[in-house]
Parts: C-alpha cells; structure tokens; sequence
C-alpha cells in the first residue's frame, strides 16, 4: 500500500513539474492599446458611434386621464462611425416610440419620438423607452413621467 502511494506521489510531481517551461506566446503582451476617445472629447474617425441626449427623462406635467401626449428626445452622434438604432420598445403598450430606421452619421443629430396614452392611467405614471443600438453600452433608457388626474363624474 505504502509503494502505491509512493508511486502515485512521484507520478503526480513528475506530471505537474513537465508543462511549467514558459512558452513566448503565453506572455503578456506590453503592446500599447489604442483608445479611440480622445482627451479633447471629439471623435477619431473610425472609433465607434456614441449616442449624447440633451436629456434622457422628460416630465409632462400634469395630465388629465384620457389625454395623448409625446415629446422628442433629441441626440447626436459624437461617436466616429455611424449609429444604428436596431429597436426602441416602451416599457407597455401606453408609450410608443418612433425612432430612425437608418444609420446616423457622425456628428449629426436626430430625435426618438415618444407617444404617451393616458387613458386608464392615474396618479404618478413613469415608463420607460429602451433602445437597443450598436454603441457601447448597446442600451439606453429614456424616461418620461406624468402626474395623471382622473377627472370627476357629472
């Protein structure tokens, strides 16, 4: 039993001593890494597409219940590629969201329309529109909020 154990022991050190000679292409590389973003915040051309809103949450107000409203979340592309918006979904069925279909150019602007339904809707309401676009992150969220005020039967 004692030269089983031995055995194994030796095989078991002889095994884990044979792969250890460090190979060339396993070593970390000290290669510099080309950021695209640059420090004076303009794009490179090439870098990827970036999405900036002037504002990503919008507030109505106050509403009466039964009232449509919408605004436009308007951005650009700082990025230095083009930006491609692949879907936009709104958290229900009550807000809906229209955005374009092609590819923004660096440096252009454009808008996601959002279209709010208030019917059934009281007090504090918030939805959310998310996008899904090829910028890194790939998703953003863009909320609208509205105070919803059920109006008194006659």
């Amino acid at each position: 039993m004692k030269t089983k154990l031995f055995l194994a022991t030796v095989v078991c050190l002889f095994l884990s001593a044979c792969g250890n000679d460090a190979k060339e292409e396993s070593k970390i590389s000290s290669d510099v890494i080309n950021v695209p973003a640059t420090a004076s915040g303009k794009a490179t051309p090439g870098s990827p597409p970036a999405m900036t809103f002037s504002e990503d949450e919008h507030d109505f107000g106050v509403l009466t219940q039964g009232e449509t409203v919408s605004y436009s979340f308007v951005f650009q592309n700082t990025g230095g590629s083009d930006l491609v918006i692949s879907s936009a979904q709104g958290s229900c069925g009550c807000t809906i969201p229209d955005y374009p279909k092609g590819a923004v150019k660096p440096g252009a602007q454009s808008k996601i329309d959002v279209k709010f339904e208030s019917s059934g809707k009281s007090g504090l309401v918030q939805k959310t529109v998310t996008l899904v676009t090829n910028c890194t992150p790939s998703t953003k969220v863009l909320t609208i909020s509205a105070t919803i005020e059920v109006p008194e039967e006659e």
